[in-house]
């Protein structure tokens, strides 16, 4: 199934677990943004959507620990990034401090991942474009080696300055994958090339690696 919606098309839901829930939950953040509940602080806006949602799911029973999201938001201050725990559903704001999450059954593999990009490339948030890389590349690391929880096709939506009106929200082209893949390869060219550098008993000097 595809794990990512847009709602309004300026908030970005991905999803795991139970696909009726998610879809409920769209429902829930559609009409509490129609509703103006959306216009206020990312604080205020985390802890509404927690509620609503929580009371959506109670209404049919639906079992505690049956589905999470990360929603993609903007408020006047900005984008926002927030996730909504799988096991209680209790919302989360990322920070200039820890600014990316993963879910669903391959965290173990994407979280390490993020880490790693994190500590080779970023001491601070990065921005759209890096993000596509990073996102790209752990995207496509998932489905290579948990080919039984994740598969192609890639799918990716960012959330993105509109000029007066704001944010806006789409899903990157086939065309935009493939660039941001074409920087993948070219960063692994270069990191092969750095192994064979150390074996050959002839190189003098390590060479430099360009930053992607």
């Amino acid at each position: 199934m595809k794990k990512i919606d847009i709602v309004e098309n300026c908030i970005i839901v991905a999803g795991t677990g139970s696909v009726g829930l998610g879809q409920r939950f769209c429902d829930v953040i559609g009409c509490a943004w129609n509703a103006d509940a959306l216009k206020a602080t990312s604080i205020d806006v985390s802890r509404a959507l927690c509620q609503n949602a929580v009371k959506d799911f109670a209404s049919t029973q639906a079992p505690t620990g049956s589905y999470g999201a990360l929603v993609a938001f903007p408020t006047q201050h900005g984008a926002h990034l927030c996730e909504f725990a799988v096991d209680d559903f209790q919302p989360e704001l990322m920070t200039e401090r820890i600014w990316y999450s993963s879910m669903g059954s391959a965290k173990h593999i994407t979280d390490t991942f993020l880490g790693f990009l994190r500590g080779v490339y970023w001491s601070e948030p990065p921005n759209l474009l890096d993000g596509i890389f990073a996102a790209v590349w752990t995207l496509d690391l998932a489905c290579e080696i948990n080919p039984g929880g994740v598969h192609e096709p890639v799918a990716i939506a960012v959330l993105e300055p509109a000029g007066k009106e704001g944010y806006a929200a789409r899903e990157l082209e086939d065309e935009e994958l493939a660039e941001a893949r074409q920087h993948i390869d070219h960063v692994k060219h270069e990191l092969n090339g750095f192994r064979r550098a150390l074996q050959d008993p002839d190189q003098s000097e390590v060479p430099d690696l360009p930053r992607a």
